[in-house]
């Protein structure tokens, strides 16, 4: 049944259920929606899956690409341990200066730091700053560098990372080999890299909800 009515209904009844947003959670999509930023961050139950999935890997470091007001970083944040370092990109300097507002009202800026600037420039510095490996690298940026961010992923990740890759369906479109679509083709080739590459094993999965139809890939570092 396609009823997007439906999807929401059944959002909120699992985001309330198990995954309830705290006064914190609930400040960030207050402060993001009155300083205008777009309504694209993961829902309730996404940030919780992202938790979740930094709890199971027991991750100490995560890098995620894409900030925007900082409601993913909360989440994410959130799963480290009190000596846990979580390093955030956002290309929108108004983006990072909500972003890390949120972060600290939640508490959580001794932990996540928001670095400004376009990824690809953000990540060879810190690249030349030799962090140690990080356990969790979430992707939710510009879809047309994807591919790129996944290279970047690799060089700064070990055996046993896990690689998260956001809105990877693109409305169905992501199955057409001729979309002229600039976020659609970087989906494709990074979904094609995950595929392909010795180090990577992965699988998408396709998702509904009250952010309509959409998708992640998941892969794993296997060297």
């Amino acid at each position: 049944m396609s009823d997007p009515q439906l999807w929401d209904e059944v959002d909120s009844y699992f985001s309330t259920l198990l995954s309830p947003e705290d006064e914190a959670l609930q400040a960030t999509q207050r402060d993001s929606d009155s300083e205008g930023l777009p309504h694209i961050n993961v829902t309730p139950n996404q940030g919780k899956l992202l938790h979740l999935l930094a709890r199971l890997q027991g991750a100490r470091t995560v890098l995620e690409i894409g900030t925007l007001g900082g409601y993913s970083t909360i989440w994410l944040a959130r799963a480290l341990p009190e000596d846990g370092l979580l390093i955030t990109l956002e290309y929108d300097a108004h983006h990072a200066d909500v972003a890390r507002r949120n972060i600290a009202y939640a508490g959580l800026d001794r932990i996540a730091e928001v670095r400004v600037g376009p990824a690809l420039e953000s990540l060879p510095k810190l690249a030349d700053e030799n962090p140690p490996p990080f356990d969790l690298v979430f992707i939710d940026a510009d879809k047309v560098n994807n591919p790129h961010y996944i290279e970047w992923a690799l060089r700064l990740t070990r055996a046993g990372s896990l690689i998260i890759l956001d809105n990877v369906v693109r409305g169905g479109e992501v199955t057409d080999p001729t979309s002229t679509d600039p976020s659609v083709r970087g989906t494709r080739a990074a979904l094609e890299l995950i595929a392909e590459h010795p180090r990577l094993e992965g699988t998408a999965i396709q998702t509904v909800g009250s952010k309509g139809y959409d998708g992640f890939a998941l892969a794993r570092v296997l060297a």
